[in-house]
């Protein structure tokens, strides 16, 4: 017995195992047992009843060792008296293995039995297909109904059925051995030295022997010991006993792993199956009326959704509890555990569906399934917004102190810009080509208000028709706009930056900042896997943030998530937590970031009891969710939906007016300021203007009635600033003079005007008249402004022109 034993238990991957044997005695039953356990790394523990005979106390050690493999060395009776005990203890579930090494055990009645799901291994050697055996069943079972109230077993007892069968080879035997020679009887005394003359015979027979029994196939080697016999493997169903092995003498053990897997798959369907979970966003939420419902309705959530994904593969029924203490669970000092994993330790739930992180220390003392989610602990942060894009938000790309400076640099531009237009004499040219010989005035373009006027037009990228002609002015152009391209192009790079984006003021970038630094205080959740993290982390970064945890007081630790949320937005602390709750938070409160990457990598899996049989098979079914995409869409489904806008989307935005309305209030504001100057100018040229014939009011009418007309831009002059009053006629004698001079500018002679004197005339009394400043050329018909060239001795020629220049007003 203890062969098939040792062969057997590897099969069944459950660890710890316990051997109980009735007496001192059955140990050596199983030497070859022992001596496998002796060899290989698994722990096995012996324990033996008292005299007493009660298995209670037995029964309680074992379970407060969490021993989930038990294997009962005892007579058939004791075994059922051990197997009605441990379910009055609640050891009889899906989470205990019990192997019976009693031949007798499958014959015995297990209706007594209230959880049918209790993985129950036994032995039988027993042919219960053959003939004798069903006759000898049947009139056995009738016997007991005749003289006892309860039938405890279904077959004969071993012993019977061995004396059957050694009867029944005898018999054979004899009979053979009657056929070849005459067998004749003879009384014969024990006490006698004579010996029977057919013993030697009946032996050889006996030896010769195969025949199918109660106990299976009988047949003996020459030692005449039984051999080529095989023990049957049998496993508890809810119907009853059902083979799914065997161990033969010579060919060892088989095992059909498909029956032993099918049994734990029915054992699912239709049974109902304690959940114990927290209350967690998004994972596991009370309905908004779930004090009108009951049961499993009053919840929704990622896991509620996966557990019916589950349920409807795997065909179970479940019933959703809150654990008592509100944790995920932590060791004690005393070895205990706290929460969800200490429920699971004591049976009291058989899974735990939740955001439960897979951990080393977790998995010593429960089974995980494979992880329905991967993550790890990051950092969350309140972030502070910059403010939003305001009406004059076109000038934040620069500091106020920049724009100043930029202010200054104009006006120094400017200055230098007209000193050296002046000192330089390259800027003053002629301003009648033509007549270099016959006119002595220079002019310089550059007056103060065109110094102040071209370098608003380079800054502006317009340019003006104000062209540098020296090399120094061509120098401090060239510099001016050097300077304003640099300019430019640094504010349209940041613009765009500054119109559509809000600046996030966060003073760490990753957990080497977070580490290095005491102003932000940062903690986790009490109890649960970050804060195992830390606390085992070898790391030196961790080790640090750990003892700055551990040592703070008040305390950093937070009892849950949503407790560490309104702390992250209520004073200056980061949490530190699950990406994925890192990620669920983010979407629903704008205030919130992540602050760096991941610190670790870790999963979220089911936590079961140890040595559950259903671990396999919730193994394969969120293998089928995620190649089905189902965990992914259930993820997105709770997720997402939050107000926040993703990270991940940078498509640019439209503007609106909260961006750049500023700069159609500076327009705005321009065109007010240039029609108040301009009324300013045109009531400042009637205040120093000489009395006429026409009023204020009526001047006012007529140029806005003009402007709203669209008239003509050349019309009579009526009142203009700085027009002197007519001059007397001109001596008739100097008529011929000057109209001669204003035809073709060269002193032709003397003789009536032609055309092109007259229209000559005529334009400069129209824009200048009376004026000594400006003149028509009559070589390039351009208007000049005039200045006298300094010279000690000028002309008769030159004299005379000017004159004849000056005074050439038609009539």
């Amino acid at each position: 017995m203890a062969l098939p034993l040792a062969l057997c238990l590897p099969g069944q991957h459950v660890d710890p195992q316990g051997l109980h044997p009735l007496s001192p005695p059955g140990l050596l039953n199983l030497e070859k047992l022992l001596r496998q356990f002796l060899i290989s790394k698994d722990t096995l523990s012996v324990r033996m009843l008292d005299d007493t005979r009660d298995p209670t106390p037995l029964l309680k050690e074992i379970r407060d060792d969490k021993t989930a493999t038990i294997i009962i060395h005892a007579n058939a009776s004791m075994s059922h008296t051990i197997l009605l005990k441990a379910a009055e203890l609640g050891m009889v579930s899906a989470y205990y293995t019990y192997i019976f090494t009693n031949l007798e055990f499958s014959l015995q009645r297990m209706d007594s039995l209230v959880d049918d799901r209790v993985n129950i291994l036994g032995f039988s050697i027993f042919n219960q297909s053959h003939a004798f055996f069903q006759e000898f069943a049947q009139s056995l079972n009738q016997s007991w109904q005749e003289n006892c109230d309860h039938v405890p077993f279904t077959g004969p007892a071993l012993s019977s059925a061995l004396l059957f069968d050694a009867v029944y080879a005898v018999v054979t035997a004899v009979q053979e051995l009657n056929r070849s020679q005459e067998i004749g009887v003879k009384p014969l005394s024990c006490g006698s030295a004579q010996i029977w003359q057919h013993g030697t015979s009946l032996m050889n027979y006996l030896r010769m022997v195969e025949l199918e029994g109660l106990t299976g196939h009988i047949e003996f080697n020459s030692k005449g010991q039984r051999s080529n016999y095989a023990l049957k493997i049998l496993q508890f169903t809810r119907n009853g006993f059902r083979q799914i092995g065997q161990w033969h003498v010579a060919d060892g053990l088989s095992m059909d792993s498909r029956l032993y897997a099918s049994n734990i798959s029915d054992s699912l369907f239709n049974t109902t199956l304690v959940v114990t979970t927290i209350l967690e966003n998004p994972y596991l939420m009370l309905k908004g009326n779930h004090q009108e419902m009951e049961g499993n309705d009053r919840y929704e959530g990622f896991c509620v959704d996966m557990l019916k994904e589950l349920a409807e593969i795997l065909r179970f029924n479940y019933k959703i509890r809150l654990v008592g203490d509100g944790v995920y669970g932590v060791p004690e000092a005393n070895g205990t555990w706290t929460g969800m994993v200490g429920e699971l330790i004591a049976r009291k739930a058989d899974l735990a569906v939740a955001g439960l992180t897979i951990t080393a220390e977790r998995e010593k003392v429960i089974d995980f399934s494979k992880p329905f989610m991967t993550l790890g602990i990051s950092i969350l942060y309140r972030v502070h917004m910059g403010r939003k894009p305001g009406y004059f938000s076109f000038l934040d790309p620069f500091s106020p102190g920049v724009w100043l400076f930029m202010l200054l640099a104009y006006l120094a531009v400017s200055c230098v810009l007209f000193l050296v237009a002046r000192l330089t004499p390259y800027e003053w040219y002629s301003p009648h080509p033509c007549a270099q010989g016959r006119c002595n005035l220079l002019v310089n373009q550059y007056s103060l208000g065109n110094s102040l006027w071209f370098p608003v037009g380079g800054f502006m990228q317009q340019g003006s028709t104000i062209a540098p002609r020296a090399l120094s002015t061509r120098c401090v152009s060239g510099v001016w706009w050097a300077f304003t391209l640099i300019i430019i192009s640094s504010y349209t790079a940041n613009l765009a930056a500054f119109l559509t984006v809000q600046r996030m003021d966060v003073p760490i970038e990753s957990v080497d900042d977070l580490a290095d630094q005491t102003a932000i205080e940062y903690g986790t959740i009490h109890g649960g896997s970050s804060m195992t993290f830390f606390q085992n982390s070898r790391y030196q970064t961790y080790q640090r943030m750990w003892n700055y945890m551990y040592s703070k007081q008040p305390s950093v630790f937070v009892k849950s998530t949503e407790e560490g949320i309104a702390r992250v937005l209520n004073s200056n602390y980061a949490f530190l937590l699950e990406s994925t709750m890192n990620e669920y938070y983010r979407q629903r409160n704008c205030n919130l970031t992540q602050i760096g990457g991941l610190l670790d990598t870790k999963g979220y899996g089911i936590g079961m009891p140890v040595g559950s049989v259903f671990r396999d098979e919730f193994d394969l079914a969120i293998l089928q969710l995620q190649e089905n995409n189902r965990l992914e869409i259930l993820k997105r489904k709770w997720w997402e939906g939050g107000k926040c806008p993703k990270e991940e989307d940078h498509r640019a935005k439209g503007l609106g007016m909260e961006n750049i309305g500023g700069i159609f209030v500076v327009l705005i504001c321009g065109l007010i300021v240039a029609i108040f100057m301009a009324m300013l100018e045109f009531l400042w040229t009637l205040r120093h203007s000489e009395a006429t014939e026409v009023s204020v009011c009526q001047e006012m009418v007529t140029e806005l009635r003009s402007i709203i007309l669209c008239q003509d831009s050349v019309h009579p002059r009526r009142r203009r600033a700085g027009v002197p009053p007519p001059r007397p006629p001109v001596p008739e004698e100097r008529r011929p003079r000057g109209t001669a001079t204003l035809s073709n500018g060269k002193l032709c002679g003397a003789g009536e005007p032609d055309q092109l004197a007259q229209r000559l005339a005529q334009e400069a009394a129209l824009v200048a008249r009376g004026c000594t400043h400006i003149r028509v050329c009559p070589e390039c018909r351009r208007f000049q402004g005039l200045r006298a060239r300094p010279s000690p001795a000028r002309s008769e020629e030159s004299l005379e022109w000017e004159k004849t220049t000056n005074s050439s007003e038609p009539e």
